[in-house]
């Protein structure tokens, strides 16, 4: 029953993650012309394709590998290497995000780094870019002690949940900051809610309901990679899929 029920929020998940980027690439192509890499309006619209896909689908991948009954046997280093893997992509995704909205903001001489969403995400990136370093060094390159990664080890799971929920907040505030500057001379307002507005806002509660997915299957005590030779009762999955 448990490996049933980790599987079915497992890809309940997923299809919402897919949802997710789908329903971003349609909202920018439908009311905002598409994209295009230029440092037109077009490459800002790059910008929350890729900050869902990296710093939220992607990121949200790689922080569930563990949790995958399958690396809870055998060697866990091709595991380590998959999770940062994913990481880096995702990384890397969030950096051409971030390259996409400055350009546009040079090229229409719009300031930069003056919104709260702004702030958000900036301190959201740094983090992940601390953390993703700090993860490489100490738990996948061969030179750190069991004692310093068992130290550290509580500190990159909490900042990977923190990572992770500094990442919804900034999608969130994201498309409410682009709903009230592209309807603010529009016909029918923000207050109004016309179809874009409705369409976005449903995009935004979707996102928040995957990242409380993602953070429940991150936090079920039962659903954790059990320490070498520490599976007890309140960790079947393991047994339940052999």
């Amino acid at each position: 029953m448990a490996v049933r029920w980790f599987y079915l929020s497992f890809y309940a998940l997923w299809l919402l993650g897919l949802m997710c980027v789908i329903l971003t690439i349609y909202w920018m192509q439908l009311w905002h012309g598409g994209f295009a890499w230029d440092g037109t309006i077009h490459m800002f619209n790059y910008h929350p394709v890729l900050m869902v896909v990296g710093l939220v689908v992607l990121y949200s991948a790689a922080s569930l590998v563990y949790r995958l009954p399958q690396s809870w046997a055998g060697p866990k280093l091709p595991w380590k290497m998959g999770h940062a893997a994913l990481h880096l992509l995702a990384f890397i995704l969030t950096v051409l995000g971030l390259v996409a909205v400055f350009q546009f903001h040079r090229r229409s001489k719009i300031p930069n780094l003056y919104s709260l969403h702004s702030w958000l995400g900036i301190v959201t990136v740094f983090l992940f870019a601390c953390q993703w370093f700090l993860g490489f060094v100490v738990f996948l390159l061969p030179w750190a002690s069991e004692w310093l990664r068992s130290l550290l080890k509580p500190v990159h799971v909490f900042f990977g949940v923190i990572i992770l929920s500094l990442s919804i907040a900034s999608v969130i505030s994201g498309i409410n900051e682009k709903l009230f500057f592209s309807l603010n001379n529009a016909t029918k307002p923000y207050s109004h809610l016309p179809g874009e507005a409705i369409f976005a806002n449903s995009l935004g509660m979707l996102v928040v309901v995957f990242g409380l997915l993602v953070l429940y299957i991150l936090l079920v005590s039962s659903w954790k990679r059990p320490e070498p030779g520490t599976l007890t009762e309140g960790q079947p999955l393991l047994r339940d899929g052999e």
